[in-house]
């Protein structure tokens, strides 16, 4: 098998399976769980901050080792990969908040359990607000949340397979194996996202089955991402430096924006900042060993 066609199979399986995993697991879930999926999220954190640190932005500084303005251009292309995935989100935060606009004031912005994360918990608000406001009317707003969801998670994972796509191309150039790492870990962090998309089109009277085919295809963006950061990580040595530079910091938003907040709300312990080092240690056996 071509590299190539390596990269869009381990692409499909961590963009298209993960998210519909998560949207199986959200059309299904269960409470009780918030302790567990924080460590996950917590060791997925480490893992990516070894293969962003010791991988992706080492060889993307080296490939002009000598050049002052190539690190410069590391840093720029760093921090516009993590502008774009945090203004993607924001994106996501403002279009998903109007399904829970009927909250009271005093209802916390942040999520503290999993339940709260992917807005399960508001389904008691929702069944109350059915009988103020009419059933039809109140769940067609959970469906239209949903579908809205499903288009903002669909762009997310855009520039979450140039991550995988770079980190191929980079192993191309150094032989490295830093891309199934990273398809493996953005497989794990697409799972509570597919959950967010499911959960608000189930409480709005779409079929389980339905919801989560719907879920799963919202990771398919991510293939397009990977062929694009491939491509251009195979273009040429700044091609490769800026394809390195930008998955880093998409993953370093994912890492600092997203997985250690939650996981951390999730779980009010230091348990969690335990796991993100084992990920860290777990990382640096994966790229050395």
């Amino acid at each position: 098998m071509s590299t190539f066609a390596l990269v869009v199979l381990i692409t499909a399986i961590a963009g298209v399976v993960g998210t519909g995993l998560g949207g199986l697991a959200g059309s299904l879930f269960t409470r009780n769980s918030e302790k567990i999926v924080s460590l996950l999220l917590s060791f997925a954190a480490g893992v990516m901050l070894a293969v962003v640190f010791f991988d992706l932005l080492a060889d993307a500084i080296g490939q002009a080792p000598d050049s002052v303005g190539h690190v410069f251009l590391v840093i720029g292309v760093t921090l516009g990969g993590y502008a774009l995935i945090y203004l993607l989100n924001a994106f996501i935060d403002y279009r998903a908040n109007p399904q829970v606009e009927h909250i009271d004031k005093k209802h916390p912005k942040t999520a503290d359990q999993l339940s709260e994360l992917i807005h399960s918990d508001h389904l008691e608000e929702h069944k109350r607000e059915y009988a103020r406001t009419g059933e039809q009317k109140s769940r067609r707003s959970l469906f239209i949340a949903g579908l809205v969801m499903a288009f903002a998670i669909a762009l997310h994972n855009f520039p979450e397979g140039m991550v995988i796509g770079a980190s191929y191309a980079n192993d191309v150039a150094t032989s490295g194996r830093s891309g199934l790492t990273m398809g493996i870990i953005i497989g794990l962090h697409n799972i509570p996202e597919g959950m967010s998309v499911a959960v608000p089109l189930v409480a709005g009277g779409m079929g389980r089955v339905k919801a989560t085919l719907i879920t799963a295809l919202t990771g398919a963006p991510t293939i397009l991402g990977a062929m694009l950061g491939y491509y251009l990580g195979t273009l040429s040595p700044i091609g490769l430096a800026i394809s390195l530079s930008f998955a880093s910091g998409a993953m370093l938003y994912v890492v600092f924006g997203e997985l250690l907040p939650e996981s951390i709300l999730m779980w009010r312990s230091k348990a969690p900042a335990m796991a993100v080092l084992v990920g860290v240690l777990v990382g640096m056996l994966i790229l050395f060993v």
